[in-house]
């Protein structure tokens, strides 16, 4: 069955969202490079194609649903930040608003009664209580660290492990 045109929209809609987030989490890690801290930047630079890889994900099963993808221009994201914890906690601000059109986009598909649509969903919701959780999870970290810059370097290292994997 072709996808409908509600959920079509509403499919662009995100795939431009993820986008966007790939391109703010790649100008986070620009931040982070110009600051010296090489694992946060590499950890944002993974999280850039991760957010790269969601929005193909959308694409291309639009595309099998015998949808357009309709890509939008993207918006000048931020270049710089009051401290690293300012940086992970526009991270974690910006998770929490994709998390949210997710589910509006699920609420959409389940209106429509589009299934492939809400199968597809679980499995960017299930992503999203992660990517919320791991935020978090730094946020709360750096809040402990504070100021401590031997706490900041060896978190920094820590961070630069994902990159590494990723």
């Amino acid at each position: 069955m072709q996808i409908g045109k509600a959920v079509q929209n509403a499919m662009n809609d995100q795939i431009h969202k993820e986008l966007e987030s790939a391109y703010d989490y790649l100008a986070m890690s620009a931040y982070f490079a110009a600051a010296n801290y090489s694992g946060a930047a590499a950890w944002m630079r993974a999280q850039a194609r991760e957010e790269l890889g969601h929005a193909m994900k959308f694409a291309d099963f639009l595309e099998d649903r015998g949808g357009a993808v309709t890509l939008k221009a993207l918006s000048v994201p931020t270049a710089s930040y009051e401290s690293p914890l300012a940086a992970f906690e526009a991270a974690a601000a910006h998770e929490a608003v994709v998390s949210a059109s997710i589910y509006a986009l699920f609420e959409l598909a389940a209106k429509e009664k589009d299934y492939a649509t809400q199968a597809l969903l679980q499995w960017f919701i299930t992503e999203q209580v992660e990517e919320e959780k791991t935020s978090r999870t730094i946020v709360d970290t750096l809040r402990q660290i504070g100021n401590n810059t031997s706490g900041l370097f060896m978190f920094d290292r820590e961070l630069g492990r994902r990159g590494q994997a990723g």
